[in-house]
């Protein structure tokens, strides 16, 4: 199978919604709305969900989120899933961007792949890496 690699803009909007769980113990627990809009050789939209955590400690906090992409890769139509898994321990940041396996539909039915979001000067940038 062969390895494909775009890169691209995105922007996105995230607003708080009602969560369940609130947090104790100076943690916040908080729940957002997500929305994109991806330019490039990804030309889509998003919506999905994030649950966050952030701790006492400037630069410490944890997040999963789910989102579905609608649109065209590469020229190709359809939709699929992106899950995230994101820390940070004070200031240095990890994440986990994957595909969710047989989330891809009609011309995108059967993607797999994983993305790299980059923010430079304020802009959102996407490197997405992935097989079709």
């Amino acid at each position: 199978m062969v390895t494909h690699n775009v890169t691209g803009q995105f922007n996105v909007k995230l607003n708080p919604i009602e969560g369940y769980a609130k947090g104790i113990d100076g943690v916040n627990l908080g729940r957002m709305s997500i929305d994109k809009t991806f330019t490039g050789d990804l030309d889509a939209t998003s919506t999905g969900e994030m649950l966050s955590a952030m701790t006492t400690t400037q630069g410490s906090a944890g997040y999963v989120a789910i989102e579905q992409v609608v649109g065209s890769l590469v020229g190709k139509q359809g939709s699929f899933v992106l899950q995230h898994f994101g820390t940070m321990d004070k200031g240095q940041d990890s994440l986990i961007l994957n595909v969710v396996p047989d989330s891809g539909s009609n011309e995108l039915a059967g993607l797999s792949g994983k993305m790299v979001i980059r923010i430079e000067s304020g802009v959102h940038f996407y490197d997405f890496e992935f097989q079709l």
